[in-house]
């Protein structure tokens, strides 16, 4: 959420920000429902110290036998706590509201972001690798996957419906090896904790992290107050929600293999065909915990553990820093790795990596304490969150289908992943 004290001393420069992402201007009406709390703060502080120093006065006179004065006290005493009974439910509704209206905005774009509208005016940061050259026409990981007889979605369609998939034999098992060589990476040479979090969060997890309440729609609910991961960056983010943290155990880095579940409410007609859009897919996520100061070289750095994933696997791709219009609700900044999908002859995003500043950390109350406390104060200061995919599993399963595909039908397992393979350096149809 935002700092109503930014938005007080700012509100030309706050609504220039949510202007760039082509929102309204709407820091006055925050202020005016700010103003709201704080009058009836003070209204309850007052009726309360007039309280207080009648219930003194009621006590003089009952020292002093004054019955009838005592009770014309007493009166007056029931009817402040009424006015103050008031002044309580008008504090807590402009709380409510003030929360409501800051829950809805996303957040502030950095000062380098490009502006547009949406993906059209994303700006290519650097392109790895060339195109591979096929002397014949590629395929589509789909079409591929039909014919090794190893990936079966009309099956998967009767036992789950639509954007589900079944995968068999050594695609199933190179999927596996994927994500494995993935977690692998980050945890063994990039420095980052394995996790294995839970799959179903509580609603204020969610919150936490920004997926509700404006992307309500695109989650699975499973009851009253659980609903299962969109991303492991629900979890892992939240693993530091109202904690204070001392400066010196920062940063914090967290990878997790998991499956993720999303509705896709919003692509309704996108990506029908194949594993580019599914209601339940495999990530490796990557979150890190940080100081205001380095978060930005947190960010370059995030970055940098995700393409090599891409690297190793020897694929072809583009960073592209998205604009105001295209990124994310949470983030302060984004770059999405576009993988080169030679069955498609485009570029599709594989992996997001956004630096999200406070943003979150206020939703979740999560603070460090800093060690340098004559530049900074003795109080908590709330940290700076970061999360990126390591990459998406389905996706790097796609793509190395597509790149490393054969004229006869077949899959070249790439080096980095036969070991993971018990050595196997060909996936071909099954009888």
């Amino acid at each position: 959420m935002h700092d109503i004290r930014i938005i007080r001393d700012n509100s030309e420069g706050f609504d220039a920000a949510l202007g760039r992402r082509g929102l309204p201007a709407v820091a006055q009406s925050i202020v005016a429902i700010d103003e709201r709390r704080k009058s009836a703060i003070a209204s309850l502080q007052v009726l309360q110290e007039k309280r207080n120093a009648l219930s003194k006065e009621v006590g003089q006179a009952k020292a002093a036998r004054d019955e009838e004065r005592a009770q014309a006290l007493m009166a007056e005493v029931a009817s402040l706590k009424e006015a103050m009974q008031e002044a309580e439910e008008a504090q807590k509704a402009a709380i409510a509201e003030l929360d409501e209206v800051l829950a809805a905005l996303p957040n502030t774009p950095l000062a380098e972001v490009p502006d547009g509208p949406d993906e059209s005016a994303n700006v290519v940061h650097h392109v790895f690798g060339t195109r591979r050259e096929f002397d014949f026409a590629p395929r589509q990981h789909f079409e591929l996957g039909e014919d090794l007889r190893q990936m079966d979605f009309e099956t998967a369609a009767k036992l789950s419906g639509s954007r589900f998939v079944v995968l068999k034999g050594h695609l199933a098992r190179l999927e596996r090896a994927i994500g494995q060589f993935m977690l692998d990476i980050h945890t063994q040479h990039h420095g980052y904790t394995e996790v294995n979090p839970p799959l179903l969060v509580h609603d204020d997890t969610m919150f936490g992290t920004a997926q509700l309440p404006k992307f309500r729609d695109d989650q699975f609910a499973v009851s009253d107050d659980k609903w299962l991961i969109p991303t492991a960056e629900v979890p892992l983010t939240n693993l530091v929600r109202e904690i204070i943290l001392p400066e010196g155990e920062l940063p914090l880095r967290f990878a997790a293999l998991t499956p993720c579940f999303r509705r896709e409410a919003g692509a309704a007609g996108r990506d029908t065909r194949g594993m580019l859009r599914q209601h339940q897919f495999t990530k490796v996520e990557l979150v890190s915990i940080t100081t205001p100061e380095t978060s930005r070289d947190e960010h370059e750095r995030l970055l940098s553990c995700a393409e090599a994933v891409l690297k190793a696997l020897d694929l072809h791709y583009r960073v592209v820093t998205l604009c105001t219009g295209d990124m994310g609700f949470a983030s302060q900044k984004t770059y999405d790795i576009e993988v080169w999908l030679p069955g498609q002859q485009a570029y599709r995003e594989i992996s997001s990596c956004s630096v999200c500043g406070d943003f979150q950390a206020r939703r979740m109350n999560a603070r460090y304490r800093p060690d340098d406390e004559k530049t900074f104060g003795k109080g908590a200061r709330f940290v700076h969150t970061l999360n990126g995919s390591g990459t998406a599993v389905g996706r790097a399963l796609i793509a190395v289908m597509e790149t490393w595909q054969n004229g006869d039908g077949s899959v070249t397992v790439p080096d980095a992943l036969r070991s993971y393979m018990g050595g196997i350096e060909r996936i071909e149809a099954v009888s």
